[in-house]
């Protein structure tokens, strides 16, 4: 039998991980509405989250903490019906995951990017293999030393790898905050702009459930350190976490073999042959 002492050293070890890596769900105790006031709801003891557009105002939240490394997930239950025009966007500061409305029957595109240094221009983007109105879907993005990865329903379906050492940036040295937004993108969101918003079908309504956030709480420059510092609280700095599996290898390459439609490495017209430097490496 373990003894007291073994017991309650091992209860404040846990209770240290927890505090470390683990943020209060609630979205009224973790996240504020940063516009939009009117347009955005609180729900199921502060579980749920809705967002509105009409023609007089988006809405966001924001969390109240940043963060550097971690996971951070969400339940989104896209705008039904004709979304032409509108973007709901979930993102960590520098690292998006963005869906564009589409008109009735259509699918959604998912549009990724990550901007290091202030600088994007690395977009990926996707059709769902689903409807992303119809039912809520787990959009997860894995951020550590070593890798970024952006996840629908647990399926892997892009990597972005650190190179720093090869001077290619990497968003290494700054907390992030996590924000929800639904927003007026007609001059760009769908078909390149050609098509806009009907407003006849406002409002339209992004439905948001279950915020998690499993990272590690930004401090100031003295966190650069400790969220990288590999160690049991630090579980995202595991080796686990450093490489995709075999079997998530397979996963990735199902979604991007049929599901991707843009990529930006591949897009030697817009970049005038001139390929970024983390496309020549190994992306995965």
């Amino acid at each position: 039998m373990p003894s007291l002492k073994a017991l309650l050293l091992a209860l404040f070890i846990i209770a240290v991980v927890v505090d470390q890596s683990f943020v209060e769900a609630n979205f009224p105790k973790s996240m504020y509405i940063n516009w939009g006031a009117h347009h955005s709801s609180f729900a199921g003891n502060g579980e749920d989250l809705q967002l509105v557009l009409d023609q007089t105002s988006g809405s966001a939240v924001k969390s109240k903490r940043s963060f550097l490394f971690g996971s951070i997930e969400m339940l989104i239950k896209l705008v039904p019906g004709n979304s032409a025009g509108t973007v709901t966007a979930y993102y960590h500061d520098e690292i998006d995951f963005e869906f564009l409305g589409n008109v009735s029957g259509q699918p959604y595109i998912v549009h990724t990017n990550i901007y290091t240094q202030g600088n994007g221009s690395r977009e990926q983007q996707f059709y769902l293999w689903f409807d992303p109105t119809a039912d809520f879907h787990n959009y997860t993005i894995h951020w550590n030393p070593t890798e970024v990865v952006w996840y629908i329903d647990n399926l892997p379906i892009r990597v972005f790898r650190n190179y720093e050492k090869d001077g290619i940036a990497f968003p290494n040295k700054q907390g992030m905050r996590v924000h929800a937004s639904l927003w007026n993108a007609d001059n760009w969101a769908t078909r390149g702009g050609l098509v806009k918003i009907d407003w006849n079908s406002s409002p339209f309504i992004a439905r948001f459930r279950r915020f998690r956030a499993r990272a590690c709480k930004w401090d100031g420059p003295v966190s650069i350190n400790q969220c990288a510092t590999k160690s049991p609280a630090n579980w995202w700095t595991s080796p686990s976490f450093s490489q995709l599996s075999s079997s998530q290898m397979g996963q990735l390459n199902w979604v991007r073999q049929n599901f991707m439609i843009y990529d930006y490495c591949k897009d030697t017209k817009r970049l005038n042959g001139q390929i970024p430097p983390e496309c020549l490496k190994q992306q995965f």
